[in-house]
């Protein structure tokens, strides 16, 4: 098959939208969620009546903690659209991108003109009833089932216990340090001070990072992201439909993705690298670019060692020069060589699941970053996840 004729290459981003973020918030998981795409349907200057497909990820959860609250069957009825085609995003492939890559399909091969995909979570709300929950009998159950069979038994509660595992065993290959972990989250911190959406506005310093509490050694505090409530919207349109459409349409270059060979966690030898390196292969096969033609990158940062591990999966760094390339600020600045987590990333802005790094993407490209846009940037690229993993190159003309 032709580059020109891959599926990606036939739909564009047309419209983004975005709630505002709570800790918690005063308003419902549904209400959030129309807040998103509403926006994002306005935003493309289209009407409710013109979507024509739906997706989330990864659809309305049982499972509780406010993971994905609300799925596309209420919301569907909550906006009063009849799409021809919606289908639940799965927790695999390629990470929290499911959506919009399943979204592509439909489109690209011809059942869909306009797609909306939307994340939406409430943990925070859920985190806060948990606490209260716990103080109220004195206990918290911890499940032993399924995967976690393999981590509950040595104490690894929480993702942090297992992500912590892979920072250990990079700083032990690379000789990397605690502080030059620390300006992932230094580096996010203050681009999110620009950002009026962010959680977390005021600067920190690395003494600021260092004085933190120890979470899971060597992950402090400010090495986590932080829970919100919140929701995005995505809104992917055909070629030909986004031709009359108010804003120039983003495309994509190139898209990646892969999945880890047992799953979140399961991970088997040198733990300074992921799955996320065939998504990074798979991305790069498809298009002629190189890295150098990145303008800017929005990285997923559930944990600031996903940053380091994630630079080099997508050869924006070398093997084991993520550290350094981090490392005192200037070179991921708004005006460095390669901007980085220009809106805060999860780990300042919210836990918006890796579909904040792509609004911030498509703000950038429209030049709607205010005080951290990006001077002339016409390409970015947005990858998330830690289980699943998916990568995207966007350009704009």
């Amino acid at each position: 098959m032709k580059r020109e004729d891959y599926p990606e290459r036939q739909v564009c981003i047309t419209g983004i939208g975005q709630s505002k973020a709570g800790r918690p918030s005063d308003r419902s998981a549904m209400q959030l969620t129309l807040d998103a795409c509403l926006q994002a349907i306005a935003d493309a200057g289209i009407g409710v009546d013109d979507v024509d497909g739906l997706i989330c990820h990864p659809n309305k959860s049982s499972e509780g903690g406010g993971i994905s609250p609300v799925g596309t069957i209420e919301t569907m009825m909550a906006l009063g659209i009849r799409p021809v085609w919606t289908n639940p995003s799965s927790h695999e492939g390629p990470g929290h991108m499911a959506a919009i890559f399943d979204g592509i399909m439909a489109i690209a091969t011809g059942l869909c003109r306009h797609v909306l995909c939307f994340r939406t979570v409430a943990q925070a709300t859920a985190r806060a009833s948990s606490r209260a929950s716990t103080l109220l009998t004195g206990s918290r159950q911890r499940v032993d089932s399924g995967n976690n069979a393999y981590f509950v038994p040595y104490h690894a509660h929480s993702p942090v216990n297992l992500w912590a595992l892979y920072a250990q065993a990079y700083f032990d290959k690379y000789g990397a340090s605690e502080e030059q972990l620390g300006w992932v989250a230094v580096n996010g911190r203050r681009h999110a001070g620009h950002n009026p959406n962010a959680i977390y506005r005021k600067p920190i310093t690395i003494d600021d990072y260092l004085d933190a509490r120890m979470i899971s050694t060597p992950l402090r505090l400010y090495d986590c992201d932080t829970h919100i409530d919140g929701s995005t919207a995505i809104l992917l349109s055909s070629k030909d439909a986004a031709k009359d459409l108010r804003n120039p349409p983003i495309d994509f270059e190139a898209i990646g993705m892969s999945v880890g060979t047992f799953g979140e966690g399961l991970h088997t030898g040198d733990f300074t690298m992921t799955p996320a390196e065939k998504c990074g292969d798979m991305l790069w096969n498809r298009t002629d670019w190189t890295p150098e033609d990145v303008d800017c990158a929005q990285i997923y940062d559930g944990f600031s060692i996903h940053v380091w591990l994630w630079l080099e999966a997508v050869r924006l760094c070398g093997r084991g020069e993520a550290a350094g390339f981090i490392a005192g600020g200037q070179r991921t600045a708004i005006d460095g060589e390669l901007p980085l987590n220009t809106g805060g990333g999860q780990l300042s802005a919210g836990r918006f699941h890796g579909f904040g790094h792509i609004h911030e993407a498509c703000l950038q490209l429209w030049g709607r970053g205010g005080d951290r846009q990006v001077p002339g940037a016409k390409s970015c690229m947005a990858v998330n996840g830690g289980y699943g993993y998916g990568a995207m190159l966007l350009k704009r003309d």
